[in-house]
């Protein structure tokens, strides 16, 4: 069972709009709409998410899917408590009674059966089927329905069938451009915008490889959790080795290969 994260209107993340997403999540959740996020892994859509929910004032229930992450993980089972069985209500339960937002993040992750409990709470119904219960919940005009997936990553047998895909708005998130990562990282890390720029112009180089030495580019959070290691008087090279290549690869040759072109870019 997934824990809820309680996100107060005080605790609003920093994120930086790249287009008009806020404007869409917004419009999504006035016209009780579900909502698909698109894009790379580390490009700033839980933070999105997180961001939204606070600043609509609404509780976000977030699950990250897994293979294993079966429906009832989402809707609740009965568990014995104090030689009493009791039913306990998953993420997407508590969503819909109380009126929440649950992000599914990495939704093709999750088994077959998730997708199948989604539809019913994604068409004109808004129903939230309880088997075990015998319970129908009708979610209210307050619960929000988001969920994310990286179509670059998975393989074709991990996809999002289109008849689930047609029932979601859907936006396309991207690394941000030089300019506003730099910003990003700066704010969220008090590294200088000189010395962040190299980073961000390091990372562009990096990503570039993404596909031929390595699987994923390197993602706006790892990033700012280098400007953080810099800021805090670690060396250039020992940062960028623990927050840009080590995690990136596995392979001797692949590192060297990232290393040697730290060097070019720093000198």
């Amino acid at each position: 069972m997934h824990a809820a994260q309680h996100v107060k209107e005080a605790e609003t993340p920093f994120y930086l709009p790249q287009g008009d997403e806020c404007d869409i999540f917004r419009a999504a959740y006035r016209n009780h709409m579900p909502l698909l996020l698109k894009g790379p892994t580390g490009c700033g859509k839980t933070r999105f998410v997180t961001h939204m929910a606070a600043t609509l004032g609404r509780r976000l229930y977030t699950v990250a899917c897994h293979d294993d992450l079966s429906a009832a993980d989402l809707i609740g089972r009965y568990l014995l408590k104090g030689g009493e069985t009791d039913w306990v209500d998953g993420p997407l339960t508590r969503a819909v009674r109380e009126g929440g937002i649950c992000y599914l993040d990495e939704v093709v992750e999750a088994r077959k059966d998730v997708t199948v409990v989604l539809h019913p709470l994604t068409d004109d119904r808004r129903i939230l089927p309880i088997e075990r219960t015998g319970e129908l919940l009708e979610a209210g005009p307050e619960f929000m329905l988001v969920a994310s997936y990286n179509p670059g990553y998975q393989n074709i047998l991990k996809t999002l069938k289109p008849s689930t895909r047609q029932r979601f708005l859907a936006i396309e998130f991207d690394f941000p451009s030089p300019e506003r990562e730099t910003d990003i990282i700066v704010s969220e890390s008090g590294l200088s915008k000189e010395k962040v720029a190299v980073l961000v112009r390091l990372a562009g180089k990096l990503r570039a490889l993404k596909g031929q030495d390595i699987e994923e580019g390197v993602s706006t959070r790892l990033l700012v959790y280098c400007a953080s290691l810099i800021r805090d008087g670690m060396p250039i090279e020992q940062a960028v080795k623990a927050a840009l290549i080590e995690p990136l690869s596995d392979d001797a040759d692949v590192k060297q290969g990232l290393l040697d072109l730290v060097t070019a870019v720093y000198g």
